[in-house]
């Protein structure tokens, strides 16, 4: 068995595990990460940016919110149904470590918001191409494995912690193993666990979430996300918090769909379930949380956006909705568009010629489908929907020739919740308190949400992640600081 020493010890690579990492080799520890897949980065490799509040790209253009108005409308949105004390901790520290991010060598783009009701806290990650978009904060976790190295910092690829190994009360080190089988026992006076959650562990999901990968959740699932650290941490005597999704919705296998196809699918037309019936305002869909909620309470956990002829020439044009993701205006060419996807055989678009044809090939209730559309082109005829009291612009008939559906589920950018912590990002006991020497950052631990992601300040994913990483390795430091005369007692 191979046998190693250091300050810190990180469980796992991305984005929370490597700016711990870096915060306590800042400091003057050594510090070693295991990270069980080939490459660092973990799921902040397919997104785009943190949050950041007040930090100067903010504040030279004037944009809100402030510290204390995004505490404010943060705990509000959740009810107060999280830690206070965490979430203040964590939003007075995201604009520092933007500035923190930029020393280290990362550039943002202008801070964006999600759709136009949400505040612009999200810090696109600037890419080599200039233009912001999934995948571009991968450029982010490069240049931190980078620093992380540069700083002195070991990280161990292909080794997957085991254990978490504690003596008596106090943790003091992991288990692990190398890709050739042969176990290492590390020792430290700190170990954090940044794992990622357990947005791809179906057992999990299906346990903790009450979902059935590709059945009725289709989440990013990002090799190697398989609750781990979360295993571990209650094995070793953490108390657990809620345990949930970080809930969006969308198409299956999305990423296979052309983005302008793909944006037209999820723009304010006739959204219903199986029944038939619609069940959202539309208007709201470009907050992607509060539609997969609603979706998450329909019939198979489905719904079925459904327009015509007319509106599709409608989006040649012009759509109604943007969003930074995939920032298209329109739906060029969308006859092509629409006859590639078919003949990929993708199941979840469908071209009709009727209404009662549409309903046999998606499953609608036929009955409830005629119902729902006689209803709703009587209002979009008035101008007023009694019903949702959706926005008289986006009111447009289902009237043909041609029908289309195209069908979406939940889906998730990950799990949320597993780990308790405090505002240092200690490790909370069944006791209720902190378990020495051991930390939590990033999804694992995040349970800040309430029932929903708070989408209205975009950035939270990557934000808690690397705000909490970066205050586990400060807080870690400290600890090591303080043994030091302890540890240099027993030498002696």
């Amino acid at each position: 068995m191979q046998t190693l020493q250091a300050d810190v010890i990180v469980i796992a690579g991305g984005a929370a595990g490597l700016c711990a990492a870096i915060a306590a080799a800042q400091g003057g520890a050594s510090v070693l990460v295991f990270e069980k897949e080939a490459i660092t980065g973990g799921t902040a490799n397919r997104g785009m940016g943190p949050l950041g509040i007040e930090s100067r790209h903010t504040r030279l253009r004037q944009f809100q919110p402030t510290k204390d108005k995004a505490f404010e409308v943060f705990m509000d949105y959740t009810h107060w149904r999280v830690d206070a004390q965490l979430v203040r901790a964590y939003l007075n520290k995201s604009g520092d470590t933007i500035h923190w991010l930029e020393a280290l060598g990362v550039e943002f783009l202008e801070p964006a918001s999600y759709f136009p009701s949400a505040y612009p806290t999200w810090h696109l990650v600037k890419p080599p191409s200039g233009v912001a978009g999934p995948g571009a904060a991968g450029t982010m976790t490069g240049i931190l494995a980078e620093q992380a190295r540069a700083l002195g910092v070991q990280i161990l690829l292909e080794t997957p912690v085991r254990r978490i190994v504690k003596d008596g009360e106090r943790v003091v080190g992991v288990l692990a193993q190398n890709k050739d089988g042969e176990d290492i026992e590390a020792h430290a006076a700190a170990v954090i666990i940044a794992t990622g959650g357990f947005g791809n562990s179906p057992a999990m999901v299906q346990e903790y979430a009450g979902y059935t990968l590709g059945q009725d959740m289709f989440p990013f699932r990002i090799p190697g996300i398989t609750g781990d650290g979360i295993r571990m941490a209650w094995e070793a005597g953490a108390a657990a918090t809620e345990m949930s999704m970080e809930m969006i919705y969308g198409m299956p296998d999305n990423l296979s769909i052309p983005p302008p196809l793909h944006e037209a699918c999820r723009q304010p037309h006739l959204f219903v379930n199986l029944l038939g019936e619609r069940f959202v305002n539309e208007a709201i869909m470009p907050n992607v949380t509060f539609t997969a909620n609603a979706l998450a309470r329909q019939k198979d956990r489905t719904g079925l956006l459904i327009f015509d002829s007319a509106i599709l020439a409608q989006m040649a044009v012009d759509f109604d909705f943007r969003n930074r993701v995939f920032p298209v205006t329109k739906l060029d060419n969308p006859e092509a568009a629409i006859a590639g996807l078919l003949a990929k055989d993708y199941p979840h678009f469908f071209v009709a010629d009727s209404l009662e044809d549409l309903a046999a090939q998606t499953g609608i209730d036929p009955a409830g489908l005629r119902d729902t559309v006689a209803v709703y082109n009587a209002s979009c005829a008035r101008g007023y929907d009694e019903l949702f009291n959706k926005d008289h612009a986006y009111l447009r008939p289902i009237e043909g020739p041609k029908y289309y559906a195209a069908r979406h589920y939940p889906s998730a950018y990950g799990s949320t919740g597993g780990i308790k912590i405090n505002h240092k990002t200690e490790v909370i006991g069944t006791d209720w308190r902190p378990i020495p020497g051991l930390f939590a950052a990033g999804t694992d631990a995040c349970a800040i949400y309430g029932d929903s992601y708070v989408f209205i300040m975009p950035g939270n994913s990557m934000g808690f992640a690397v705000n909490t990483g970066r205050i586990a390795g400060e807080n870690a430091l400290k600890l090591v600081a303080a043994r030091a005369p302890e540890e240099a007692a027993v030498s002696a």
